[in-house]
């Protein structure tokens, strides 16, 4: 089974990625769909404020829970942000919230990719092909793609 091999997008294609960035900014944030949050974080060596569009795996309506995964593994800067510093700040459409972010197990991961696929196998089809994995649509290839790539469970802060 194929490794996810992309690298995080850099010129044009970044300016592309972080365009939703201003629709939040703009305070559209109604626009996007819920499978998508504003990620306000910290960065690791520079201390300073970030900010990231991603893509929601999944929120928990019981829990308040929200699942993110970096597709671009751990080279992705949000990530590693988010490692060195877990309380942050999401925006999801117009609702905003504090929450602590932790990475979940590889079986997890497998289990939120494999729901994922469900849900969305078009859309899950398209982002294993983009992450490095065959486009085949088999469990199988989610199931390591859940594997492979780290998943975080944001969870509300009180």
């Amino acid at each position: 089974m194929a490794e996810a091999t992309r690298k995080p997008p850099t010129g044009v294609h970044r300016f592309l990625f972080r365009m939703p960035i201003y629709l939040y900014k703009a305070h559209l944030g109604w626009l996007l769909p819920d499978r998508f949050m504003l990620l306000h974080h910290v960065g690791r060596k520079s201390g300073l404020p970030r900010e990231a569009v991603v893509e929601v795996v999944r929120h928990d309506s019981e829990t308040g829970d929200y699942y993110i995964c970096s597709g671009f593994d751990e080279k992705s800067q949000w990530y590693q942000n988010l490692a060195a510093h877990p309380d942050v700040s999401i925006q999801v459409g117009n609702k905003e919230m504090q929450v602590h972010s932790e990475r979940i197990s590889a079986d997890e991961g497998s289990a939120e990719m494999l729901d994922y696929a469900h849900r969305h196998p078009g859309a899950a089809k398209k982002l294993a092909g983009y992450m490095g994995f065959p486009e085949d649509g088999s469990q199988q290839t989610y199931r390591a793609a859940g594997q492979a790539l780290p998943f975080l469970r944001l969870t509300p802060r009180t």
